[in-house]
């Protein structure tokens, strides 16, 4: 009866979707369009944060003169949808700060180049958004940098790392989230981290001891012991308090930025952010890396906790069937959960890597109705967010999470990292963060529900996006 439902909700949202479709198939746009009027809003929300000096974008785009420049390429890269990224599929689900052209912007930024790019009255032409230089939500509290850059050589493989970034601070304070800076943007993969913080009263000496360690499972107490991460007085407990993923990164990650009354931890005055691992991809050239961390301090009390839980590859669920992918077939996988409680979803997190072809996520409630998470067509690697919903998701105790995730390892596809293809699978522990290797990951945040969390508000709070 359910799987009847489900089709039955799956067919309705079919048809709803074409409904729509057609009924916004009229478009209406300004006879006269201008930079300064028209062009410039769009521009500026959707694309300067990143196309900005020293951020991901290839060039700028802080002004008319840059936008003119560029003009051809801005109306060839979003008429075809490829800019701005935004992977997930804005008519399944929508998040806060997504990033979605509407038919309008698009016939609007067509018409405007197609028409010689006119400014129109500069006078009245928006001014560009100001930025924090190293940082996408303003100036940061407190900076965290590494004891050392880490050296990457030009020999064609992953390198994965473990390091510590010490800091020490005047007093205990509470932290809103951090941001890892990548120095080398296109090298560095992930990162996932903890706060490790050191009780005042015991003896320690985190700031001395080896700052960069390669990583490894099989001997990882004694990677901390070099580091010195324990405690010197032989006391117990001989190691500090870890706070567990308090840094993270991916291409095109940042750190959800939550209302008062959601997340937040605390800060102790001495402390470490241990990346207990970070990944750069196969460099063709010799470099540095000196990527920091920016600390966001919290100006009001913790309120309400929130929860990371993470599905398939190393995670709580089985993968149906084994993930295993062989070469020249396009393979779908499944994972599911049953929740243990009724919670609110705050965001989610698909992950996959090169030979990734679509990911879908939905729940199942208790009374058969389905609930949709997030549907992502195309997947890409560049680009792999933290989606956050608008509002928290309420779903019951006893619904079901449903996962499903397609790769393509045929000689098509053009991501494939084997030529001819290869048996992929998950690998073994840091093997499988290989960009050659594959996972199969949904991870989620949440907090426990409590009632009116439907309409709390998460849409990100950033100066320069208002």
């Amino acid at each position: 009866m359910k799987a009847t439902c489900f089709l039955l909700v799956l067919v309705i949202g079919l048809f709803q979707s074409c409904q729509y479709e057609e009924q916004s198939s009229e478009i209406h746009i300004p006879e006269t369009i201008s930079w300064s009027e028209h062009v410039a809003p769009i521009v500026f929300r959707n694309c300067t944060p990143c196309h900005r000096p020293g951020e991901s974008g290839p060039f700028s785009l802080l002004s008319y003169a840059d936008a003119v420049k560029k003009a051809a390429k801005i109306r060839f890269v979003t008429q075809s949808g490829y800019m701005p990224p935004w992977p997930a599929d804005a008519e399944y689900t929508h998040f806060a700060g997504e990033r979605v052209l509407s038919k309008t912007e698009k016939a609007i930024i067509k018409s405007w180049v197609d028409k010689g790019m006119p400014r129109g009255d500069s006078l009245k032409e928006p001014p560009a958004p100001e930025f924090h230089k190293g940082s996408f939500f303003g100036k940061p509290d407190l900076v965290v940098r590494a004891m050392e850059a880490v050296q990457i050589k030009d020999h064609g493989r992953d390198l994965f790392l473990i390091m510590k970034f010490p800091y020490e601070i005047e007093k205990d304070t509470l932290v809103e989230f951090v941001e890892f800076v990548p120095h080398q943007r296109k090298l560095v993969h992930h990162v996932n981290g903890h706060l490790v913080s050191y009780d005042a009263g015991r003896a320690f000496n985190y700031m001395s001891g080896t700052s960069i360690h390669s990583d490894t499972r099989a001997r990882l107490l004694e990677v901390y012991e070099n580091m010195h991460i324990p405690y010197t007085d032989g006391k117990d407990p001989k190691y500090p308090t870890l706070t567990l993923n308090t840094v993270y990164y991916l291409p095109g990650y940042l750190p959800p930025n939550y209302p008062e009354s959601v997340g937040g931890y605390r800060l102790k005055k001495q402390g470490v952010f241990l990346l207990n691992n970070i990944h750069y991809g196969p460099s063709n050239a010799d470099c540095l890396d000196s990527s920091y961390i920016n600390v966001f301090f919290r100006k009001t009390p913790i309120q309400r906790s929130l929860l990371e839980t993470q599905l398939g590859t190393f995670g709580l669920t089985r993968i149906e069937p084994e993930f295993v992918i062989p070469p020249n077939e396009v393979k779908t996988f499944h994972t599911q959960y049953t929740l243990p409680q009724t919670i609110s979803l705050i965001s989610v997190n698909p992950h996959m890597h090169l030979i990734g072809q679509s990911f879908w996520a939905f729940a199942l409630g208790v009374d058969g109705d389905t609930i949709p998470l997030i549907r992502i067509k195309k997947w890409d690697f560049r680009w792999q967010y933290y989606y956050t919903f608008k509002h928290p998701v309420k779903l019951e105790k006893g619904s079901i999470i449903h996962v499903y995730g397609t790769f393509d390892n045929t000689a098509k596809n053009p991501n494939n990292p084997f030529h001819p293809p290869q048996s992929i699978t998950q690998g073994n522990g840091v093997e499988s963060m290989k960009t050659s290797e594959e996972m199969f990951q949904f991870i989620y945040t949440f907090m426990s529900y409590k009632e009116g969390d439907e309409k709390m508000d998460l849409e990100r709070k950033v100066p320069h996006l208002k």
